[in-house]
């Protein structure tokens, strides 16, 4: 039986890094820089080699420039993935970060797939060019509104690309293939949570929060009745869907920044976890 591309990745990686035990990022840091290259490589989907037409090998567009840019230094247990259509372009495709946890696992701490020729929206930076930090500094509430009539959701700048499905075999191979039993994550929003329990995701914290969210964006609840239409992210209805939901706790109806709220993947079997039942996207 021929094996998928998941299966490749956990063989890849341990033909590239011979039989010694690699079991943390920081481990496999310490590998040469040809090496280390291509071990996280093992990460980017093919969907993305393909769909952009780069190179496997070296890494280069049909222009022969170089958009692949690993960022993985010795003293340290994180590893960055940067893959860009062209070396300038201001967003990424597809950026990963993942690190090792103080308690001995490995995290994907960030991960944003884009599609660099959908239209921009600059939620990232105010009108006076500084980072909004995803909002959680200073926001850009044209441009949020704009995002949100397009139908993305908060932090997003671009349309995605919907490769969490091509992305998630490979990265659990990996952390198996550094023998791992669990990949850990951290919703950076409301809507990343809910779309990590669709992929097979539990919770090491917060599910209690995510249920009772539920509960009270249901008719009658405290989250409902403060959809009053006080601001265009607090309209009406938004609580029927996920991007709505989304959009009004990034807009702060929880009185509170969204927080303590962290979930794993088991390697072998993925959970049957569901906080907003019947939910539609």
């Amino acid at each position: 039986m021929p094996l998928n591309s998941a299966q490749r990745t956990g063989e890849s990686l341990l033909s590239l890094v011979g039989n010694a035990p690699h079991h943390s990022i920081h481990a496999l840091n310490q590998l040469d820089p040809e090496v280390k290259e291509r071990v996280y490589a093992l990460l980017i989907p093919e969907r993305i080699f393909d769909l952009f037409l780069i190179d496997r090998v070296d890494f280069t567009n049909p222009a022969g420039e170089r958009v692949v840019k690993i960022t993985a230094p010795r003293q340290a247990g994180f590893a960055i993935i940067e893959v860009r259509e062209h070396p300038g372009d201001r967003d990424c495709i597809f950026f990963l970060e993942i690190a090792d946890t103080a308690f001995f696992k490995v995290e994907v701490t960030f991960l944003i797939v884009n599609d660099p020729r959908s239209p921009r929206f600059n939620t990232d930076i105010d009108d006076a060019g500084r980072r909004t930090k995803f909002g959680t500094t200073r926001r850009n509430i044209p441009e949020e509104i704009r995002a949100m009539q397009a139908g993305l959701a908060p932090g997003q700048v671009r349309r995605g690309l919907r490769m969490l499905r091509d992305f998630l075999p490979l990265a659990l191979s990996f952390v198996s293939a550094m023998g791992h039993d669990m990949l850990l994550a951290e919703p950076l929003a409301y809507h990343d949570a809910i779309i990590f329990e669709h992929h097979g995701f539990n919770y090491v914290r917060g599910r209690k929060k995510m249920e009772e969210i539920d509960r009270e964006f249901r008719p009658g609840g405290e989250l409902f009745r403060k959809l009053d239409g006080s601001t265009p992210f607090r309209m009406p209805g938004a609580e029927k869907t996920v991007r709505g939901r989304s959009w009004a706790i990034h807009d702060g109806i929880l009185g509170e920044p969204w927080k303590d709220v962290e979930m794993y993947r088991s390697v072998d079997r993925p959970a049957n976890v569901c906080t907003f039942p019947g939910w539609v996207y």
